[in-house]
């Protein structure tokens, strides 16, 4: 693809405190819990806390503030406060930063990871869609979601 930002990858920090997780004691990964949910570890489980702590870490680490997504959901607020009556419901969500699609076509297993940018990273290149990934490991018009299994086909 022409003029495609660059791929945004995982910061170094956010690598480095996910892998320091299996080594921390148990009284640091509680710690960790207080800080980053606010309350008391739900339980002793440490593989259960080191998943979700992981999972936190990589979400306030990717956390950004999408202004047109914010710009819709108020005008779709609006409009329901002005009618009470929903707008057709927006269907295009994304999968989230770091989600990994993989597809196995004819005998070549192709991987596609969400950027934080929102992007699809396919072969060191960015892409907008899943779709234009498909159309180019295909050779020819698929819905991106049906050939990934994110939906099924029609």
């Amino acid at each position: 693809m022409k003029n495609t930002p660059p791929i945004t990858a995982m910061p170094p920090w956010v690598l480095e405190n996910i892998a320091s997780l299996s080594h921390l004691p148990m009284i640091e990964i509680k710690a960790l819990w207080r800080k980053y949910f606010k309350t008391e570890a739900p339980t002793h489980n440490r593989p259960f806390l080191e998943r979700r702590l992981a999972y936190k870490i990589q979400e306030v680490a990717l956390r950004r503030n999408n202004l047109p997504l914010l710009e819709r959901n108020a005008r779709r607020i609006a409009q329901l406060i002005k009618t009470g009556k929903m707008t057709a419901r927006y269907n295009n969500a994304r999968a989230p930063a770091g989600t990994l699609f993989e597809r196995e076509y004819k005998g070549c297993l192709h991987k596609v990871y969400v950027t934080a940018d929102g992007q699809y990273a396919y072969n060191g290149q960015a892409y907008r869609s899943l779709s234009v990934i498909a159309r180019e490991i295909t050779g020819t018009r698929w819905s991106g979601p049906a050939f990934f299994g994110v939906k099924a086909a029609a």
